[in-house]
């Protein structure tokens, strides 16, 4: 079955599911949710998925892009956890989503007096769990004492004043976490998943879904053998399950005002115990600079904000280390993700586990904690919890779309068109000849299940990251989403 979503294929399978009982209901469009879907339907279970909004619209596109070994799990003791990490990173980055996940280089600069065999020994041990997980050195290179001059060399932006070397180590980096969520989503429609956004669940009952359609206004009800409830932060508001949303808040910057290239920077939180705060670079010239964590309390909104206080503590710490001090007019954009931690009752939201749960009660299966990286983990636990099947999960070996063999799109015009078509590569994998022939905002809307020029923008190509950007492309994007539409209509 064809991996192409669009506006065509939403409309007949939204007619489809009308009409009958699916065995798995999935409420949630984001990385879980789509994980979900796409270990449910490589079972060979019947599904649907409806979502809100767009695929990624929530916290699975306001990550740090990270795919990481788990190394803070460590530091509080969570062995399992950290294992869990390292596991699913190097099945991320060696078998399901190569195209997607690369190495990155991270150094945590030394100036002055530091703790410098502790952090040492932390990034050892998290080499040790890489080991255990079979991710080769290859892929990830363990951790190395650097000197200063190696460690200036890797980040010219450091302040040279008092730095005595760096100690460099790799994790996983994504290239865009909302491409991650559209190729699971897209993956799990080509085993027969239905993938319905713009679908707000209004009310569960048991093992029927209200359902409303957010493009007609129109109600449907969706009847299931089962529910996951993989609706994040919100999914509260479907059943009795207490959270405690935690922001995490991230600034961008231009690499080039901070004198960096491809290294991040692991910067330790002046006052804090293992708590740092990071630096990363992006393929295209940009740096996101995070993360904070921070109770929310209230209503849970659409989009958060991210206030001046995370803005002015997050420059302060990316200054601590480098040549010059960081203002506000280094700021290019900003974004938070609201996590949907589980209230143990216990301390403040920056210390609550990551580990993820299972909850299931009258049918309906929720999942929630967790983090992207072990996504996995959490849909085959979910899937496992509905008892819907003894077919075990085959996820783990499960190439996603994009992931196969790279036919580059060439352009031996000119170096920039060159650079082009390797950005191209490094989005969609073996998928970017294809796109390069009709363009990203085409593509977006014929396969990728884009509805508007805002799924275009802001979840689809990572436009709308930056406001100046998202205004230039804007007209652009918007008049080539409606021909696209209307041609599908």
């Amino acid at each position: 079955m064809s991996t192409s979503l669009n506006a065509a294929r939403r409309r007949r399978e939204l007619d489809e599911v009308a009409d009958g009982t699916v065995d798995l209901l999935v409420v949630g469009g984001g990385v879980t949710g789509a994980g979900v879907a796409l270990d449910a339907a490589s079972r060979g279970l019947d599904v649907c998925l409806v979502e809100a909004h767009d695929l990624a619209f929530g916290t699975s596109r306001w990550s740090s892009k990270l795919v990481h070994g788990g190394l803070r799990y460590l530091a509080q003791g969570e062995v399992g956890l950290a294992f869990e990490s390292a596991v699913e990173r190097g099945v991320l980055m060696t078998r399901t989503a190569p195209h997607l996940v690369r190495a990155l280089p991270q150094l945590v600069p030394l100036h002055g007096r530091g703790n410098d065999p502790v952090v040492m020994a932390g990034l050892r041990a998290g080499d040790v769990l890489r080991r255990l997980a079979r991710t080769p050195s290859r892929v990830l290179p363990g951790p190395r004492h650097v000197p200063a001059a190696e460690a200036f060399a890797l980040a010219p932006g450091l302040r040279r004043d008092g730095l005595r070397g760096g100690l460099l180590s790799f994790d996983g980096q994504l290239v865009d976490d909302a491409r991650l969520v559209v190729a699971l989503a897209r993956t799990a429609a080509g085993f027969g998943a239905r993938i319905i956004t713009r679908a707000k669940v209004t009310g569960l009952h048991g093992r029927e879904a209200h359902v409303r359609d957010g493009l007609t206004g129109e109600s449907l009800v969706v009847k299931a053998r089962a529910v996951v409830n993989a609706a994040g932060v919100w999914a509260g508001q479907l059943v009795d399950v207490k959270l405690r949303p935690s922001r995490g808040s991230h600034l961008v910057l231009r690499a080039d005002s901070l004198g960096l290239s491809h290294t991040a920077l692991t910067v330790p939180v002046p006052g804090r115990r293992n708590r740092f705060a990071l630096v990363l670079p992006q393929q295209d010239g940009r740096v996101y600079v995070g993360l904070t964590d921070e109770p929310v309390e209230g209503p849970i909104p659409d989009v958060p904000n991210v206030p001046a206080s995370d803005v002015d503590f997050l420059l302060d710490v990316a200054s601590s280390v480098l040549d010059r001090k960081l203002t506000h007019a280094d700021v290019l954009g900003s974004f938070a993700g609201l996590r949907p931690l589980l209230d143990t009752g216990e301390g403040p939201s920056a210390d609550l586990s990551r580990r993820h749960a299972v909850l299931t009660e009258g049918g309906v299966t929720t999942v929630v904690g967790g983090k992207l990286t072990t996504y996995r983990r959490m849909a085959a636990d979910a899937v496992d919890a509905t008892g819907l099947t003894a077919v075990r999960s085959r996820t783990k070996s499960l190439p996603l779309v994009g992931s196969g063999p790279v036919n580059e799109p060439v352009h031996e015009a000119a170096q920039e068109m060159a650079q082009e078509a390797a950005r191209l590569v490094g989005r969609y994998g073996s998928e970017a000849r294809a796109v390069a022939e009709i363009g990203e905002f085409a593509w977006a809307v014929r396969h990728e299940g884009a509805l508007d020029v805002d799924d275009v923008l802001d979840r689809r190509t990572r436009i709308g990251l930056v406001p100046a950007d998202r205004r230039a492309r804007e007209p652009e994007a918007r008049q080539r989403t409606a021909e696209e539409l209307a041609a599908l209509a």
